[in-house]
């Protein structure tokens, strides 16, 4: 019955937070605890008391600010700069530069908003089908919570699993770029012949831009810098992120006003509140499914029937892009992570690699229906239909999959660079 309830209300609409606790509340009320239904109000607020988990809306904010400050023109003309006279060069140019913006924002969804409102119309004036430009948008900005810094993987590292966080943002740098580079190999070779060439453009002065586009590639050096060198935590970096960020907008580049802060600091607010929901409801389930010793079933289970490392790890990344299908990222991996890591490491996967993979995997569920949320984004800016996206989608879905394919299988390209550093 609890299960039903859950699936019920999922099927119904309610978000995934209050669908947990709607199950929970049930099971508490008919189960052991008849009057301890307060029990499941003392974990969810246990869940989220954490001085870590103040670096999450710090990220956001920072993200915010950094989106309205001017940033986003001066990434893609910095791009530009490398990749944009190559074939399908401002396709090329939008991936890029999802890789410069994944360093400010560490969220998908910012980056699709951000540069899809530039490249899509820009994009179809020079030939490129409206529907194809949302698409490459949607699936670059997958980029953005791999490469440093990371929300998602903020929350893997501190809430889910206690792995190091500098660990795990070395871990997704080579991995954002080998999608980065599959991603522009495939538009060279398929889409090179939508592009026309501009009669208008106007190349500008290289050296001026080059510098202007020093001050967004600055921002992720300083916070994650500081963070691999043991000089701040990442709270303590977020913070930076969000004064260097203030400071950017409002005094160097001025584009950022003191009438924005108001709505920029509400938008903050109500993001970090939907993730603060979804993370405090799995912690109640979660200490519900460790009560019933579900996760010692599912470990034994694992253990006795997968003998081989590489049947679970392909049973896990099946797993995860399936429940990518249905279920937010972040709650997705609260609910699995805390079953599936023990038996990770039981194996002997490497507990990065692990995480890497999971982040990964679960950024994929960001462009695939029904519940891919950058495809709602790209299609709110396009206003191309969900139709026409998921078709141009759905090779660029089998590209992202094939490089996670290669990092499952090739540990190397997620641990070699953590390694090299020590971590």
């Amino acid at each position: 019955m609890v299960y039903a309830i859950l699936i019920i209300c999922l099927i119904i609409g309610v978000p995934v937070a209050f669908a947990i606790v709607a199950a929970l509340m049930y099971f508490m009320a008919v189960g052991e605890f008849p009057y301890h239904i307060r029990i499941v109000a003392t974990q969810m607020f246990g869940g989220i008391q954490s001085y870590p988990l103040l670096a999450i809306p710090l990220f956001i904010l920072a993200g915010e600010l950094m989106n309205e400050s001017g940033i986003t023109s001066r990434i893609i003309a910095f791009t530009n700069v490398f990749v944009g006279r190559l074939r399908a060069g401002l396709a090329m140019v939008n991936i890029w530069a999802s890789v410069i913006f994944a360093g400010l924002s560490g969220s998908a969804v910012a980056d699709t908003s951000a540069i899809g409102r530039v490249f899509i119309p820009e994009m179809e004036k020079r030939g490129y089908p409206r529907d194809f430009s949302a698409a490459i948008t949607a699936a670059s900005s997958v980029i953005g919570p791999i490469i440093p810094p990371s929300i998602p993987v903020i929350i893997y590292a501190l809430i889910v699993t206690g792995v190091s966080v500098p660990g795990m943002f070395l871990g997704g740098v080579i991995p954002g770029i080998l999608l980065a580079i599959f991603l522009s190999i495939y538009v060279m070779v398929f889409a090179g012949h939508y592009q026309k060439d501009d009669p208008n453009e106007s190349v500008g002065s290289k050296r001026k831009i080059l510098l202007q586009g020093i001050i967004p590639l600055l921002m992720p050096v300083f916070v994650v810098g500081s963070i691999l060198f043991g000089v701040v935590t990442p709270t303590e970096a977020a913070s930076f992120a969000v004064a260097y960020a203030l400071i950017v907008g409002l005094f160097l580049l001025r584009e950022l006003k003191w009438t924005d802060l108001p709505r920029i600091f509400g938008n903050s607010m109500r993001d970090t509140a939907v993730i603060m929901i979804i993370m405090s409801a799995v912690a109640a389930a979660n200490w519900l499914m460790t009560y019933n010793r579900i996760p010692n079933m599912i470990t034994d289970f694992a253990l006795a029937y997968m003998t081989a490392k590489w049947m679970f790890l392909v049973s896990s990344m099946a797993l995860f892009l399936f429940a990518g299908l249905f279920l937010e990222g972040i709650a997705a991996m609260l609910v699995l992570v805390p079953i599936l890591h023990p038996i990770a490491v039981s194996m002997g996967v490497d507990p990065t690699h692990f995480g890497i993979l999971v982040v990964f995997n679960l950024m994929i569920g960001l462009i695939t229906p029904p519940m891919g949320l950058c495809l709602f984004v790209a299609d709110s800016v396009a206003n191309v239909g969900l139709g026409p996206l998921v078709r141009q989608i759905i090779p660029l879905f089998f590209v992202e999959l094939l490089v996670l394919i290669i990092i499952s299988f090739f540990p190397v390209a997620v641990i070699g660079l953590p390694n090299l550093l020590g971590f």
